[in-house]
Protein backbone atom coordinates (compact mmCIF):
# COMPACT_ATOMS: atom_id res chain seq x y z
CA UNK A 1 0.00 0.00 0.00
CA UNK A 2 1.13 3.50 -1.10
CA UNK A 3 0.67 6.31 1.63
CA UNK A 4 0.05 9.81 -0.06
CA UNK A 5 -0.51 13.19 1.73
CA UNK A 6 -3.59 15.23 1.55
CA UNK A 7 -2.07 17.28 -1.43
CA UNK A 8 -0.51 14.59 -3.17
CA UNK A 9 -4.38 12.81 -3.65
CA UNK A 10 -5.71 16.58 -4.39
CA UNK A 11 -3.16 15.96 -7.65
CA UNK A 12 -5.47 13.14 -8.93
CA UNK A 13 -8.46 12.98 -7.14
CA UNK A 14 -11.13 15.85 -5.91
CA UNK A 15 -10.10 15.96 -2.23
CA UNK A 16 -13.64 17.28 -0.05
CA UNK A 17 -12.46 18.57 3.44
CA UNK A 18 -16.21 19.70 3.60
CA UNK A 19 -17.04 16.30 3.85
CA UNK A 20 -19.02 14.95 6.80
CA UNK A 21 -20.33 11.28 8.04
CA UNK A 22 -24.01 10.89 7.82
CA UNK A 23 -25.43 11.11 10.99
CA UNK A 24 -26.56 7.40 12.43
CA UNK A 25 -30.24 6.78 13.59
CA UNK A 26 -30.45 5.41 17.37
CA UNK A 27 -31.90 2.13 14.85
CA UNK A 28 -28.87 2.38 13.00
CA UNK A 29 -26.45 2.54 16.37
CA UNK A 30 -28.00 0.06 17.60
CA UNK A 31 -27.23 -2.44 14.69
CA UNK A 32 -23.83 -1.27 13.92
CA UNK A 33 -22.94 -2.68 17.73
CA UNK A 34 -24.61 -6.03 17.16
CA UNK A 35 -23.31 -6.62 14.13
CA UNK A 36 -19.38 -5.19 15.82
CA UNK A 37 -20.33 -7.62 18.42
CA UNK A 38 -21.61 -10.83 16.19
CA UNK A 39 -18.18 -10.76 14.42
CA UNK A 40 -16.96 -12.62 16.85
CA UNK A 41 -19.77 -14.58 18.55
CA UNK A 42 -17.87 -16.56 20.89
CA UNK A 43 -15.66 -13.95 22.34
CA UNK A 44 -16.50 -13.87 26.04
CA UNK A 45 -17.17 -10.21 27.13
CA UNK A 46 -16.94 -8.39 31.06
CA UNK A 47 -19.80 -7.93 32.13
CA UNK A 48 -20.92 -4.95 34.85
CA UNK A 49 -21.44 -5.83 38.31
CA UNK A 50 -25.17 -4.67 40.10
CA UNK A 51 -25.80 -2.00 37.51
CA UNK A 52 -29.25 -2.39 39.04
CA UNK A 53 -28.60 -1.39 42.54
CA UNK A 54 -26.42 1.59 41.78
CA UNK A 55 -27.44 5.21 42.06
CA UNK A 56 -27.68 6.97 38.44
CA UNK A 57 -24.55 8.75 39.32
CA UNK A 58 -22.59 5.75 39.71
CA UNK A 59 -24.06 3.58 37.67
CA UNK A 60 -23.51 6.20 34.58
CA UNK A 61 -19.51 5.85 35.32
CA UNK A 62 -19.32 2.38 35.48
CA UNK A 63 -17.45 0.79 32.78
CA UNK A 64 -15.24 -2.26 32.25
CA UNK A 65 -12.45 -3.68 30.16
CA UNK A 66 -13.28 -5.83 27.05
CA UNK A 67 -17.30 -5.46 27.88
CA UNK A 68 -19.76 -4.66 25.04
CA UNK A 69 -19.57 -0.86 25.07
CA UNK A 70 -16.08 -1.48 24.59
CA UNK A 71 -16.51 -3.30 21.60
CA UNK A 72 -18.99 -0.33 20.56
CA UNK A 73 -16.25 2.43 21.64
CA UNK A 74 -13.22 0.62 19.75
CA UNK A 75 -15.41 1.19 16.32
CA UNK A 76 -14.46 4.03 14.66
CA UNK A 77 -17.88 4.71 12.97
CA UNK A 78 -19.79 4.91 16.60
CA UNK A 79 -16.60 7.15 17.43
CA UNK A 80 -16.69 9.01 14.59
CA UNK A 81 -20.81 9.26 15.18
CA UNK A 82 -20.39 10.62 18.60
CA UNK A 83 -19.68 8.08 20.88
CA UNK A 84 -17.53 9.55 23.53
CA UNK A 85 -16.28 7.10 25.74
CA UNK A 86 -16.86 3.35 27.37
CA UNK A 87 -19.10 4.15 30.19
CA UNK A 88 -22.63 2.65 30.83
CA UNK A 89 -24.12 6.41 30.71
CA UNK A 90 -22.90 7.21 27.51
CA UNK A 91 -24.11 4.10 26.32
CA UNK A 92 -27.14 4.93 27.14
CA UNK A 93 -26.96 8.96 25.86
CA UNK A 94 -25.74 7.65 22.48
CA UNK A 95 -27.56 4.27 21.75
CA UNK A 96 -31.05 6.08 23.23
CA UNK A 97 -31.96 3.57 25.22
CA UNK A 98 -33.26 2.46 28.52
CA UNK A 99 -31.56 1.29 32.06
CA UNK A 100 -33.86 -1.61 31.78
CA UNK A 101 -32.43 -2.34 28.32
CA UNK A 102 -28.93 -1.49 28.96
CA UNK A 103 -28.87 -3.54 31.90
CA UNK A 104 -30.89 -6.99 30.51
CA UNK A 105 -27.28 -6.58 27.78
CA UNK A 106 -25.03 -6.94 29.94
CA UNK A 107 -25.25 -7.17 33.46
CA UNK A 108 -23.42 -9.17 35.85
CA UNK A 109 -26.82 -10.46 36.93
CA UNK A 110 -28.14 -12.01 33.77
CA UNK A 111 -24.73 -13.88 33.03
CA UNK A 112 -22.19 -13.91 35.36
CA UNK A 113 -18.87 -12.70 34.85
CA UNK A 114 -19.10 -12.64 31.06
CA UNK A 115 -21.32 -12.99 28.14
CA UNK A 116 -20.54 -14.24 24.69
CA UNK A 117 -20.08 -11.60 22.33
CA UNK A 118 -23.02 -13.39 20.42
CA UNK A 119 -25.08 -13.19 23.33
CA UNK A 120 -24.73 -9.48 23.33
CA UNK A 121 -25.47 -9.22 19.79
CA UNK A 122 -29.15 -10.72 20.42
CA UNK A 123 -29.75 -8.55 22.90
CA UNK A 124 -28.58 -5.42 21.23
CA UNK A 125 -30.58 -6.81 18.04
CA UNK A 126 -33.76 -7.31 20.24
CA UNK A 127 -33.24 -3.41 21.60
CA UNK A 128 -32.88 -2.24 18.04
CA UNK A 129 -35.87 -4.13 16.62
CA UNK A 130 -38.19 -3.38 19.29
CA UNK A 131 -37.08 0.49 18.83
CA UNK A 132 -37.68 0.22 14.99
CA UNK A 133 -41.32 -1.20 15.80
CA UNK A 134 -42.43 0.07 18.76
CA UNK A 135 -45.96 -1.59 20.11
CA UNK A 136 -44.35 -4.53 18.46
CA UNK A 137 -43.89 -6.76 21.98
CA UNK A 138 -47.77 -5.44 22.62
CA UNK A 139 -49.38 -6.71 19.25
CA UNK A 140 -47.35 -10.27 19.62
CA UNK A 141 -49.20 -10.39 23.38
CA UNK A 142 -52.49 -9.58 21.70
CA UNK A 143 -52.29 -12.07 19.46
CA UNK A 144 -50.59 -14.88 21.58
CA UNK A 145 -53.21 -14.70 23.90
CA UNK A 146 -56.79 -16.54 23.90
Amino acid sequence: MEHRTVEQLGRVAEVREDFQTQALTPVQKLYRWAELLEEKPDHRLTTLHGTEYQSESVRDTMRADNSPISVAFADPVLRDAGLKDDTYGEAKRFFEISDHDLHEALCYCHYGPSILSGVAARSIRGVAIRTENPGLMGRMRSALTF
